[in-house]
């Protein structure tokens, strides 16, 4: 489903070059549910941002779901993000001047999906948001602003779902729900879960953990239950 090869991200800053991902090789299969762990500055939320088509590698290759990320265009890169890959953020990232309903409805919108309005309404439900729909972000708490963003990343159901630090701006009580609403929708929709967590819990419930360390991978393996 996702496939890096030798990928190297470099950004210039001051003046100097700095190495963001080193060499980074990784095959993550279809339906699996991978956590990215890591200390803060290691590269996780670059990672996710190459996979997601938001950013282009210095070197490398990024294939997703059988399309080579690499060398495409603006316009083919948005045509793979609207059909194949779903983004949660921690900031939310909703569009404050529309409704939690119009926020959900653009996916469908851009696709040229009939009844936007409808799905978009039946997806909120699905959240548990129906009664908010007609709320704008600012009326919204912060989960309830989370659960709607996920909603709007898994709208047209993407197989590879991405999401960076999803519970980073939640109360606890909060960050449990939208991570157990992330956790049924990845099971129920059968899509690949790629999540970026400093939360080793967290982590302990993937499939698997990659661990990043100064833009490397320094460890892949089967998660382990928490202690």
């Amino acid at each position: 489903m996702i496939a890096l090869r030798h990928v190297v991200m470099r950004l210039t800053a001051g003046g100097r070059a700095l190495t963001i991902l080193d060499d980074v090789t990784l095959d993550i299969p279809s339906k699996q549910f991978v956590a990215v762990v890591g200390p803060s500055g290691s590269g996780k939320s670059t990672l996710l941002g190459l996979i997601a088509g938001l950013d282009a590698p210095t070197s490398g290759t990024i294939t997703l779901d059988g399309v080579e990320l690499t060398g495409l265009g603006e316009d083919a890169l948005a045509a793979v993000r609207l059909d194949k890959v779903g983004v949660v953020f921690q900031s939310f990232h909703l569009v404050p001047t529309l409704t939690a309903l119009e926020n959900v409805a653009v996916p469908f919108e851009l696709a040229g999906d009939p009844d936007p309005f409808d799905r978009a309404l039946a997806l909120l439900d699905e959240v548990g948001l129906a009664d908010r729909a007609r709320h704008y972000p600012v009326q919204l708490s912060g989960g309830e602003q989370q659960r709607a963003a996920l909603a709007r990343a898994c709208a047209r159901r993407p197989p590879v779902l991405l999401a960076d630090e999803p519970t980073g701006n939640l109360d606890t009580a909060s960050g449990e729900q939208v991570i157990a609403l992330l956790r049924r929708l990845h099971r129920e929709r059968g899509s690949t879960l790629v999540l970026v967590t400093h939360d080793r819990a967290l982590a302990a419930s993937a499939d698997r953990v990659i661990t990043l360390r100064d833009g490397r991978v320094v460890g892949d393996t089967a998660a382990e239950p928490a202690r």
